[in-house]
């Protein structure tokens, strides 16, 4: 198949799209994962397609004889699934409605999506992300942990809002985790603002952010950019976090519900935990390294000080 051809069959694909009652996805998905090329030029038309919606919503379908023979820039597409998610090979498929949808994933379970202007979002296990098509440069994180690598684009800055909080994408890869009260933030590319229209904290590549709602402070000290979403690759690095937070970590990254106890909740560990082994499996071996009793309690488990 020729690049024209390919790229006819991808706008067709983006008309295709932006009908609510599409079910044309298992077709859909065997055309992205036949030819990486097909989801390079799915992800060029879909990337400019906000800018002229109502332009390609009036162009009857079939598609092919209104391309021109080559891509000359991505802006020249425009309208037709502004905030749809695409399937590129390997990731999950979402569906293209209007208005709010959530995206979620169960405790333990990782998963990966790619936004219609290719910014990709990594959701660690037990996590709620809230997303709007009407509004495709937006997120709310209800809680876990996700990594978001945006394609900046300084008319249109990416927001994320955890809790009473909010982010703006200063050009950025960076990892956001909400448990509770507490949010998380660490930025390793680019930087970020935690708070624009109040305390405008500026994070950038190598720092990090934590902060417990409805306490009013907030501290930042520095990370390594390597550790920074380093569960994606199942190893989780502290230096320093108190064990309550390390309880939160292992439990969206093994799918188990982990405490820690108020006697040693603040207390803090240095060191890398690895994530090697069978999901849901028993976190006992984790007891030495933590220095701590990982005991059962009940359908969950409890970190609690070493007997004296």
């Amino acid at each position: 198949m020729t690049p024209e051809m390919i790229n006819d069959a991808a706008l067709d694909w983006v008309i295709r799209l932006r009908d609510p009652g599409f079910d044309g996805w298992e077709a859909f998905e065997s055309w992205l994962a036949a030819d990486p090329a097909h989801a390079d030029a799915y992800q060029s038309i879909a990337i400019a397609d906000a800018d002229i919606a109502p332009k390609i919503a009036a162009i009857p379908r079939p598609a092919p004889k209104i391309v021109p023979k080559s891509l000359p820039s991505r802006r020249w597409f425009g309208g037709a699934i502004a905030a749809s998610l695409a399937v590129i090979a390997g990731f999950a498929l979402l569906p293209s409605r209007s208005a709010p949808y959530v995206i979620e994933t169960p405790a333990g379970v990782p998963r990966s999506f790619i936004l219609a202007d290719g910014t990709r979002l990594d959701l660690n296990g037990g996590t709620r992300l809230l997303l709007d098509r009407r509004k495709p440069r937006q997120a709310v994180l209800t809680h876990g942990e996700v990594v978001f690598t945006v394609v900046h684009d300084d008319r249109r800055p990416f927001r994320v809002n955890v809790g009473m909080a909010t982010l703006l994408d200063v050009g950025t890869v960076f990892n956001v985790a909400r448990a509770g009260p507490l949010t998380t933030v660490a930025v390793s590319e680019g930087a970020v603002v935690y708070n624009p229209d109040r305390e405008a904290v500026r994070l950038p590549a190598g720092r990090s952010l934590r902060a417990i709602y409805g306490v009013g402070a907030h501290t930042v000290t520095n990370t390594p950019t390597a550790a920074i979403g380093s569960w994606r690759k199942r190893r989780l690095f502290y230096d320093g976090a108190p064990l309550s937070d390390v309880a939160a970590d292992l439990s969206r990254n093994l799918g188990l519900t982990i405490i820690a106890d108020p006697a040693i909740a603040d207390r803090p560990f240095h060191g890398i935990i690895s994530l090697a082994g069978e999901h849901n499996a028993p976190p006992t071996g984790l007891g030495p390294l933590l220095g701590v009793r990982v005991v059962p309690d009940g359908d969950n488990w409890r970190l609690a000080a070493e007997s004296p």
